[in-house]
């Protein structure tokens, strides 16, 4: 065995778990396992020190690296795990020499005490993105991402992911555009673009463009590319570029998922969020406006410090003013070091039950599009022998295509989870 990468956490982990695995393999690593961990709840946390424990018990002989935004927040805990033999800085990651010197330590038997184990640098010194042009994500995948953007300059009052990542930086347009020619080229027929806060992208860059700026020029130069995909963003930074292209571009998926994260204006300006609930109402009304069948899905927080039952019921209310289709819920997760830590909290019983009530609501809105799709014909992108994605993302259950192939197939029904054809 040389080395295995366990992802958790967000699309953009799952584009640098393949940097990862191909710099540390470059460096010589061998019988490892590097957890790129994710740090967004509490919860989250937990789940990858419960990994760590079962990975260890099932095959001890391999050595454990920790990285990602856990590790970077919270090095030393993991680094006083006995099963965790090096955990590594968020930055560090994405680079080679990180790697080397990690074969170097267990090489020569360093890294036995707690402090010997850490090599986090300080991620807020960085301020700059090298792009990572990979060879090409493992063979046959018909979806991939590519990451255009890491770190975050805003500071949401309930966000840790700030200090696991770093200040906003941004990967220049050409160095973009040439990893998504050369991915479309290997035949990866979808591609999306994923970031920590994507619609701040190119903000440090010469120029200052933006996200809309980038789309457009990926879809005037890469002809080939059959499908892009925009990951999370944050709608009060949507461009007028971008509106143009959702709008315009058929290659450009008709699927927005938005970090709304609440409903109520008090606890929108409690998390420091740059948005208002008639922000988000009229955000989308105006894509659907310029994309009429689009698709939208939102994160939103259950439970937020200070949150009635008032302000939540706003916020369960947005699933059907803003017609969204796919709903991520949050627990509101206490997060050490945070401003939302030290406001007066909710009472964890009420947290679960209105994370219930949001999901209930979110699985009622999936149902309603799953059977407003009858009959309709929808490009589907065939991601295995068993299922497909339609251009707004909905599951299609599949028998027997060819994974990559992207078909025209007319639905006739659905099954509580997945669309038939």
């Amino acid at each position: 065995m040389s080395v295995d990468v366990l992802t958790f956490g967000c699309r953009l982990n799952a584009f640098e778990s393949e940097v990862i695995a191909r710099e540390a393999e470059r460096a010589g690593l061998s019988d490892t396992v590097v957890i790129n961990s994710c740090a967004v709840t509490n919860e989250a946390v937990a789940q990858v020190r419960q990994s760590i424990r079962r990975l260890k018990r099932e095959r001890p002989d391999v050595r454990i690296v920790v990285t990602g935004c856990a590790a970077q927040t919270q090095a030393e805990m993991f680094a006083e795990m006995a099963e965790v033999d090096r955990v590594v800085g968020n930055d560090d990651k994405m680079r080679g020499e990180a790697w080397r010197d990690a074969r170097a330590a267990f090489h020569l038997g360093f890294g036995v005490g707690t402090s010997e184990k850490i090599a986090v640098a300080d991620i807020m010194a960085v301020k700059e993105m090298a792009p990572h042009l990979l060879d090409g994500f493992k063979a046959g995948l018909p979806r991939v991402f590519v990451q255009v953007q890491n770190g975050c300059d805003h500071r949401c009052t309930f966000c840790i992911i700030p200090y696991g990542r770093g200040n906003s930086r941004s990967v220049p347009m050409g160095a973009v555009v040439d990893q998504v020619r050369a991915l479309a080229e290997r035949g990866h027929a979808e591609i999306v673009l994923t970031g920590v806060d994507l619609t701040s992208y190119g903000a440090d860059l010469p120029g200052t463009p933006k996200l809309g700026q980038l789309t457009k020029q990926i879809l005037r130069h890469v002809l080939e590319l059959k499908r892009l995909r925009i990951s999370s963003i944050d709608s009060i930074e949507a461009d007028r570029d971008l509106l143009d292209v959702i709008a315009a571009d058929e290659r450009l998926m008709p699927h927005l998922h938005l970090s709304l994260q609440s409903g109520d204006d008090l606890i929108l300006k409690r998390m420091k969020r740059r948005h208002s609930r008639q922000d988000a109402i009229d955000f989308c009304a105006q894509v659907r406006r310029l994309r009429p069948d689009i698709t939208l899905g939102a994160d939103i927080i259950a439970g937020f410090p200070t949150e009635t039952e008032e302000m939540f019921t706003r916020s369960q209310d947005l699933v059907e003013e803003c017609d969204l289709t796919f709903l991520h819920v949050f627990p509101y997760s206490k997060r050490p070091g945070t401003p939302a830590a030290r406001m007066p909290q909710v009472a964890g019983e009420v947290i679960k039950a209105r994370a219930k009530r949001l999901r209930v609501a979110g699985e009622a809105a999936l149902q309603r599009r799953l059977a407003a799709e009858f009959g309709s014909t929808r490009q589907v992108l065939i991601e295995s022998a068993t299922q497909g994605r339609t251009e707004h993302f909905l599951p299609v259950a599949i028998s027997g295509e060819e994974p990559g192939a992207v078909l025209a197939l007319t639905v006739k029904g659905h099954d509580g989870a997945r669309l038939s054809v």
